[in-house]
């Protein structure tokens, strides 16, 4: 399972992320926190969060903000918590983005940055994240986009020499995942980190 190779791999990795992929990961989530404009009173759920980053970002601005954070690596997991010890208004916790361990209902926002090109079975995680999100609630995907040059060389290379590795789809592609899943797109948007790196993003409500 492409699950188990991510767990791997990302394990292996933890103690090295954040200083190797520092300039990528402090842009797309400082463009994930201000397009979210998530409110402190907001609850969130961070699916594949990673060494905590995000959860750091946000931190730094508004300290109560009760925030969850899942991954399926328990050593960026670890990383995270080491980071967020003084906050006891955020948690972290150990789960698969198909199989969240959580109630219905239960989130005003849900964010994924970076990630859901490893998701083994896209539809059935965002159907996950449809199920935990409240009714009035948001979910905002940030990933990478195929629509750009360099992605498509990725996207080739990565399926033969990264065992961890999914697909990244086209826009259209992604949007016809997102409103078959049940979600309507509110905004959306391409959006490019230097030479190298095309992403998009989308937010997305219950229809």
């Amino acid at each position: 399972m492409t699950e188990a190779k991510v767990r791997q791999q990302y394990n292996r990795f933890a103690a090295v992320y954040d200083q190797r992929w520092h300039r990528y990961v402090t842009n797309t989530l400082e463009f994930l926190k201000t397009w979210v404009q998530i409110s402190p009173t907001e609850r969130v759920l961070d699916i594949a969060c990673g060494t905590g980053e995000f959860e750091r970002m946000i931190l730094a601005e508004y300290s109560k903000q009760e925030i969850m954070g899942v991954d399926i690596s328990e050593q960026m997991l670890a990383i995270a918590q080491q980071k967020i010890h003084a906050f006891p208004n955020v948690s972290f916790q150990t789960a698969n983005a198909s199989a969240l361990p959580f109630a219905d209902n239960s989130f005003d926002v849900v964010v994924s940055a970076n990630a859901f090109h490893y998701f083994d079975d896209p539809a059935v995680a965002l159907q996950e994240m449809k199920r935990v999100l409240k009714p009035m609630g948001r979910v905002v995907i940030l990933d990478w986009c195929k629509d750009f040059v360099v992605c498509q060389i990725y996207d080739v290379f990565l399926k033969f020499f990264d065992p961890a590795y999914r697909q990244c789809y086209r826009q259209a592609e992604f949007h016809q995942l997102l409103t078959t899943t049940g979600f309507r797109i509110e905004g959306a948007q391409k959006v490019r980190f230097g030479w190298i790196w095309g992403l998009m993003i989308a937010t997305i409500t219950h229809k």
